[in-house]
């Protein structure tokens, strides 16, 4: 399909547009949830694993270095990435163009796999996903590009 989806993200929700053509409005077609995005990072960290003292001058947590937020944040990125990839497979879209917060986008381009970084034809660092469709239509270009070769 030449089908254009349009991603706009955050850490804690992803909407999926569709552009049937370059100049078309965007339709929202699917819509994914992260509660836990939103969450404060204490609430996050009430169910770590404890501190084990060492010794007086060195202590170290018993889990991973990167913050529980962070680690909510990659999951999430993986979770879209992998539907990205599954309707792609399917054959749904044929371009791609990720919207999404700066520190997120990072995420995303660190998670999606080569068959898909190949249909990305344009990326906006901006969290635009409290906006309505057309807002975010206005933010992107007149006429959506195609991939080029």
């Amino acid at each position: 399909m030449n089908a254009t989806w349009i991603l706009v993200a955050d850490s804690s929700r992803a909407k999926i547009f569709i552009a049937e053509t370059s100049t078309s409005p965007l339709e929202e077609i699917e819509a994914l949830d992260h509660p836990e995005g939103r969450q404060h990072e204490q609430l996050l960290t009430s169910d770590l694993p404890g501190r084990n003292a060492g010794s007086a001058s060195s202590r170290h947590a018993l889990d991973d270095e990167t913050p529980p937020k962070q680690q909510e944040a990659i999951g999430f990125a993986k979770k879209i990435t992998k539907r990205l990839d599954e309707a792609r497979k399917d054959h749904l879209y044929g371009r791609l163009i990720i919207v999404a917060a700066p520190a997120f986008l990072g995420l995303l381009r660190e998670n999606i796999n080569a068959d898909i970084k190949k249909i990305v034809t344009w990326e906006l660092d901006k969290n635009l996903t409290n906006e309505s469709k057309d807002t975010i239509r206005e933010h992107l270009p007149k006429v959506l590009p195609s991939i080029s070769a």
